[in-house]
């Protein structure tokens, strides 16, 4: 199979540490916007409460959506651990199912990809 170079593992490590700095940071943001949001809603401030039955569905739409984006958020952030995880022992790049070869492409568009194209589309079914 041949292991990835560590100049390579280098590089993705780099770029996976700062995937998880931004990811950290927009969860933060969200939270925060979030408990602002209900925060206001609470103290029973007129200027954000909605008018009528519209405003308030518009208003649970986009606490779901915000929730929504952070579980993917916090999922992905538990992936890139890994990742960085399986740089430390050397098994990145390496397909976690059936042991080959993660091709770099896969690896630039997901540098959290633990299973190779085959694999992952096996699973989804």
């Amino acid at each position: 199979m041949g292991t990835m170079k560590k100049d390579d593992m280098k590089v993705y490590r780099e770029r996976l540490i700062e995937m998880r700095a931004r990811l950290r940071g927009d969860v933060n943001n969200m939270a925060d916007a979030a408990l602002r949001k209900r925060r206001s809603d609470a103290n029973g401030d007129l200027s954000s409460m909605p008018i009528h039955m519209a405003d308030i569905g518009t208003d649970n739409f986009e606490q779901e959506f915000t929730l929504h984006l952070m579980q993917s958020e916090e999922d992905t952030l538990g992936r890139i651990e890994i990742a960085l995880e399986r740089i430390e022992e050397g098994t990145y790049g390496e397909c976690e199912s059936c042991g080959a070869r993660i091709p770099k492409a896969r690896l630039n568009a997901l540098p959290y990809a633990t299973t190779c194209v085959k694999c992952a589309n096996e699973m989804t079914y």
